[in-house]
């Protein structure tokens, strides 16, 4: 299966690795370790839009405008997953 980050960027399921979100005031302390997009190297900044979400794969890193809840939502309507927890509360 599939996951859709935002503009054209598609990764296949099984390469995911972990979603942080970005967005709001969850950002703050996860801002400052990861969304310093000069210090990552080999990242992929989707589109123009601000970031909501870091999407950490087997093959890299992805600024995503999409939140971590549609992500969320997008990976549970791809089919199954051992767990997808929620860690946005």
């Amino acid at each position: 299966m599939y996951l859709d980050l935002g503009g054209e960027t598609v990764i296949r399921s099984r390469d995911l690795i972990a979603i942080f979100d970005l967005s709001g005031d969850k950002a703050e302390h996860a801002a400052s370790i990861f969304a310093d997009e000069h210090r990552l190297s080999g990242v992929q900044k989707i589109g123009t839009e601000e970031t909501k979400s870091l999407v950490i794969t087997k093959n890299g890193y992805y600024f995503s405008p999409v939140s971590v809840v549609t992500l969320k939502k997008r990976i549970q309507a791809t089919g199954p997953f051992e767990r997808v927890s929620n860690l946005t509360k």
